[in-house]
């Protein structure tokens, strides 16, 4: 027993005297910070040098609550936040807003815990409550291995303000420095009685690619696949195309059709075709037919729907499906013949979609196009060998170009926003370690890509209304009024003229305000503003439209490699190829799409949190060795605790108030921080100059310091 658990036991017992505990106990030192803690956490209390047990009454905010069903996001030292637990269509939906729980009423509940909270409305932000029973325990967690008073904790990644003690027995031979996944072996009420086991070892919390590897096991994203899968994805190594594949197929493998990607891509499920006729263009968007090979009631089905999606990180994917079918069978490799569900789309000389069929058919790509090479092309600087690599579908690349160039004056007319996201590509060397940060440039190649992608998308969601079958749809909601507000207050603070026609903006207006800034010392701070102001995409099972894409209809039909949605999408519509009723298909699947589409919309929410904080180590990483340099950047954003930078790489990095003032500040406009005394304001836009003070790649943080004429030397 600890000596906290005997100094608790025996104040509860009988109110105790410094001294007392003192002579019971010895360990003076020790004695007085265990007391210290005691009392913060609201265990024993202390009167007139007298130690007893703590009444804890009921907070006045928690009497008379309402009992929710919540999930532990966010620990703080003193302080926590739960999330309630939606179900449903609801559980795709937007965030909604997390109760505040005092230190003392969390019950040592870890992030991830599943907790019933009583809760009731609060003067603060969020709602106020306590835990009262901890239902479902999140036992494995990551961070990093340090030691405090001589002996090893962990520093939880989620609540690294949080040391849990190490048993000794357990430490796994994890060092110092170490990144480490660890399993609770004891649970007691507070989380200074917790004590874990190291039950992993990634390697050092220094090191981009063993902190991805914890990254990704902390949101249950493991690379290898189950025993059952292997087995059953076995059985497609090195297959091939069969006559009996072939029958009852539309054979399209003298069409010239062919792919487009990047020049690592291996999991190629889109090609395309095109031809001009009378009426305009044949457009034909050939999906790898998935669905055939991945089938009900495999263990290779179980498996992607447990993983919904691929994860990307630099230099490395998780895969939704083994490579035998991911980067075999099912990719549309050039030469080989390949079976497809093809969306044959009708478009006028304007551009427009007049008819559209789907048809399971057969293919054989005529090369492996490359967005570079073909940017190259159309930019007339492609070499002799580029262009003999690409001679069977270079007038086919020519008229794509023209069709696009249509598309995109549509796009535009009716209003689909190009908001700057940043987007970066990370470079490594032969030891995986991030050796460069390249800003990723979108060419006229995978611009065109994505407005063939996206006629497809949104024809498979006709079909999917129009059949009136069980479905899974894309859907990008209306902004919420509210945040529709905080975003005019932060235009008009910017001296942009916001105002809107109607309550919610339309999508030509805010398309007009991006193309506006474009380009601008504002483009950075009008982008960010607008997005934050968009609800959350999710995938549902009723269609809402998408307000992004200005889109009645929208689904995802093209990434069946890579995204469960889409295979669900193609199963339904294979189904009504197949001529089973309307009926039958409700009874089967109207549940399980409703249910899908909130799990895969949480999968890939996972997905992109691993993504992006994977990438922020890798940034980190890069940036290791460049402490002390002088950089330029750009204010990205603000807030109460400093402002946020980015340099042109799109490395981002904080400096922290205490680098700007010594007085207070005030965020005016979610686009300024503000020296109350001095009036000296710091602007999402301006250019600054800085100097790189600190890296983190374990939290993926990077520390600036203004410089000023006065400091830059």
């Amino acid at each position: 027993m600890s000596l906290r658990e005997k100094v608790l036991k025996d104040v509860e017992r009988k109110p105790r005297r410094y001294k007392e505990l003192k002579l019971r106990f010895g360990q003076e030192k020790k004695l007085q910070s265990v007391l210290g803690y005691l009392v913060e956490d609201g265990l024993i209390q202390e009167k007139d040098g007298v130690y007893s047990k703590a009444t804890r009454p009921v907070p006045a905010t928690v009497k008379g609550g309402k009992t929710v069903k919540c999930v532990i996001s966010k620990l703080a030292k003193n302080f926590g936040f739960a999330t309630p637990v939606l179900e449903g269509d609801a559980a795709a939906g937007d965030k909604p807003a997390d109760y505040f729980i005092p230190g003392r009423f969390l019950l040592g509940a870890m992030p991830g815990d599943v907790v019933m909270v009583v809760v009731t409305p609060s003067e603060r932000s969020s709602d106020e409550g306590r835990v009262v029973s901890i239902v479902e325990e999140n036992n494995k967690l990551v961070g990093t291995v340090d030691k405090i008073d001589g002996r090893l904790v962990l520093l939880p990644d989620r609540c690294p303000a949080l040391p849990l003690a190490i048993k000794k027995s357990a430490d796994g031979g994890a060092e110092i420095g170490e990144k480490v996944a660890a399993e609770f072996l004891e649970r007691g009420q507070s989380h200074r009685d917790h004590r874990v086991g190291v039950s992993q070892c990634f390697g050092s919390s220094d090191n981009a690619k063993a902190c991805t590897k914890a990254i990704l096991f902390s949101h249950g994203i493991v690379k290898p696949f189950p025993a059952k899968v292997k087995a059953e994805a076995k059985k497609y190594e090195n297959a091939e195309v069969s006559t009996e594949d072939l029958r009852g197929r539309r054979d399209l493998r003298d069409w010239t059709i062919f792919t487009i990607d990047g020049a690592d891509t291996k999991d190629i499920d889109d090609a395309i075709s095109l031809v001009r006729t009378e009426r305009g263009y044949r457009l034909g968007v050939h999906i790898a037919d998935v669905s055939h090979y991945v089938t009900e009631g495999t263990a290779l089905n179980d498996e992607a729907y447990k993983r919904a999606t691929s994860v990307y990180t630099a230099g490395a994917v998780v895969p939704m499906l083994p490579r035998q079918l991911s980067n075999g069978i099912c990719s549309l490799n050039p030469q080989v013949d390949r079976l497809c569900f093809s969306c044959i789309m009708e478009l006028d000389n304007t551009a427009k979609v007049i008819d559209y069929t789907f048809v399971k058919a057969a293919m054989r790509s005529r090369v492996k196009g490359v967005y570079t090479e073909i940017n190259e092309i159309y930019a007339e600087t492609a070499s002799k060998e580029l262009l003999e690599k690409y001679s069977e579908c270079v007038d086919t690349l020519h008229l794509m170009r023209e069709l696009y160039e249509k598309l995109a004056q549509r796009r535009a007319a009716r209003g689909c926003m190009e908001i700057e996201t940043g987007e970066a590509k990370i470079v490594l060397d032969e030891n995986g370690r991030a050796i460069d940060i390249k800003k990723v440039e979108r060419g006229i190649a995978e611009q065109m890509i994505e407005e063939f992608m996206l006629l497809a998308n949104t024809s498979a969601a006709r079909m999917g209304q129009k059949m009136e079958i069980p479905f899974v749809y894309r859907v990008h909601e209306l902004p919420d009024p509210e945040r529709v507000e905080k975003l005019h207050d932060a235009l008009t603070g910017m001296g942009l003229d916001a105002k809107f026609a109607g309550e919610l903006p339309t999508q030509l207006e805010l398309a007009k305000l991006l193309d506006d800034a474009r380009g601008t010392p504002l483009e950075r701070a009008v982008h960010i503003n607008v997005l934050r102001s968009m609800a959350k995409a999710k995938y549902m099972s009723t269609p809402k439209g998408h307000y992004g894409l200005a889109l009645q209809d929208y689904t995802h039909f093209t990434s069946p490699i890579r995204r469960y949605p889409d295979l669900i999408v193609h199963r339904m519509l294979s189904a009504v190829l197949a001529g089973v009723p309307e009926k039958a298909l409700k009874g089967q699947y109207g549940n399980f799409v409703v249910e899908a589409s909130a799990h895969c919309s949480e999968r890939e929410v996972l997905a992109m949190t691993s993504e992006r904080d994977s990438d922020d180590c890798y940034k980190a990483e890069f940036m290791q060795d460049k402490i002390g340099e002088v950089m330029d950047a750009t204010v990205s954003s603000v807030t109460s605790f400093g402002i946020y930078v980015e340099l042109a790489n799109t490395v981002e990095g904080l400096i922290h108030i205490s680098h700007l003032s010594d007085g207070e500040m005030s965020v005016v406009n979610n686009i300024s921080l503000v020296d109350v005394l001095s009036g000296k304001s710091y602007r999402i836009g301006d250019p600054v100059k800085v100097r790189l003070i600190g890296v983190s790649v374990s939290a993926g943080n990077i520390d600036f310091e203004l410089v000023t004429d006065a400091t830059e030397k």
